[in-house]
């Protein structure tokens, strides 16, 4: 392998690495260390309050319905149940969604280059291939929009919060997609645990 390709190599690792990294959704919970899990077996949605019909109102609505839904597929997975009436839990969420400066590092790599020279003694012409040098790195800030989705659990006989979950994601478009929030959502439920 030539140092050429290693460099192209290093720098196609480089570039999925920080790719990957920027897809990733940065997941914290906190959980009331009193409140048993294993007893919760139940959950009902806390009502959002009413908003006058919009544009903008409409397209909450399909926010709202995929939160509700990854919210509900993660929580059937732990053997919870929706019910219309006296349910363990009260589940809630929270959407935010804000600009925000991003430090980025990009790698710099000086040109490849060719030098040739006339070999007297041989009659020839040689050439000598420099490939390019890693340099260092371009540290730049760019302003870049990120969704956060938080998911929280009240205890319905008590009132307390239980657990808290929320899940910071870099946006690709304005705007939180389903894929974004379904994998906010899914990070959140990694961490949650509710069998303690």
């Amino acid at each position: 392998m030539t140092l050429r390709s290693v460099t192209w190599v290093a720098a196609s690792a480089f570039a999925a690495v920080a790719l990957f990294t920027g897809c990733a959704s940065n997941a914290h919970i906190e959980k009331d260390a009193s409140a048993d899990f294993s007893k919760y077996r139940s959950y009902a949605w806390l009502d959002q309050p009413a908003a006058k019909e919009t544009k903008k109102s409409r397209k909450n609505d399909l926010t709202e319905t995929s939160i509700r839904n990854a919210v509900n597929k993660q929580l059937s997975k732990n053997g919870w149940k929706e019910v219309r009436s006296n349910p363990d839990v009260m589940v809630s969420y929270d959407l935010l969604v804000e600009r925000n400066q991003k430090q980025q590092q990009d790698p710099v790599y000086s040109d490849a280059f060719v030098r040739r020279y006339y070999n007297r003694y041989t009659g020839r012409v040689n050439t000598i291939y420099y490939p390019s040098q890693f340099m260092g790195y371009d540290s730049y800030s760019t302003t870049v929009k990120e969704g956060t989705v938080t998911i929280t659990m009240i205890d319905n006989r008590t009132d307390k919060t239980v657990f808290q979950g929320w899940a910071t994601n870099e946006l690709v478009t304005s705007n939180i997609s389903g894929r974004e929030i379904d994998q906010s959502v899914k990070s959140i439920f990694k961490k949650f645990d509710a069998g303690k």
